[in-house]
């Protein structure tokens, strides 16, 4: 296993929690148009059903991303799709090596996966009791640039791709904890009992 195996791991996986659909593109154009080499096991993602059916999907989710409480029950739904895609990518970047260490990938890109989606799905609960709609479409744009900056790290700079996925999800992992301690405190205030 070499770095940049390893970053297109870690990056992919990142990218998956917060835009499954644009980081499958961009990895099957990138395949396609030879602008990068993926290895053996995610070379099908530039077939052409795959890079349809991602275009598709992805048209949907554009929208999807941008309205108050949809996005909401987009992620609740995507909870079972971005986690598991993400472990699928980590584990068919290192697809070259042993069996038990395929599967470590996996487990590891899973993880990755689910912090990224769950600090992007829990930031999005807490955006969307704001009145206003704007603030759902920065963080929309900013969590796909987020996506095509990290997989370009991935594939330009390895080492430092493996530092931004190290740090982001420590910042997700922060982002989860903070929310389920509002809603953990939020509960306690609710099932108190009110003065008299």
């Amino acid at each position: 296993m070499d770095v940049s195996q390893l970053a297109l791991a870690l990056g992919s996986s990142l990218a998956a929690g917060l835009n499954l659909y644009i980081t499958i593109l961009t990895l099957g154009l990138a395949q396609r148009f030879e602008v990068l080499h993926l290895p053996a096991d995610l070379q099908i993602l530039a077939n052409t059903w795959v890079l349809v059916t991602a275009g598709l999907l992805l048209v949907v989710e554009f929208f999807a991303d941008k309205i108050p409480y949809l996005d909401n029950t987009w992620d609740a739904i995507h909870t079972f799709i971005r986690v598991p895609a993400g472990a699928l990518l980590a584990a068919g970047a290192l697809g070259q090596l042993s069996q038990q260490w395929i599967w470590v990938a996996a487990l590891l890109g899973g993880f990755v996966s689910f912090s990224s989606h769950g600090a992007k799905a829990s930031t999005r609960l807490a955006v969307n009791a704001s009145p206003e709609p704007f603030s759902n479409w920065i963080l929309s744009f900013g969590e796909d640039a987020v996506s095509l900056g990290v997989l370009w790290l991935a594939s330009s700079h390895p080492y430092l791709a493996i530092g931004v996925v190290v740090v982001a999800v420590g910042v997700c992992l922060t982002i989860l904890f903070v929310f389920f301690r509002f809603l953990k405190l939020l509960f306690r205030r609710r099932r108190a009992p009110s003065p008299a």
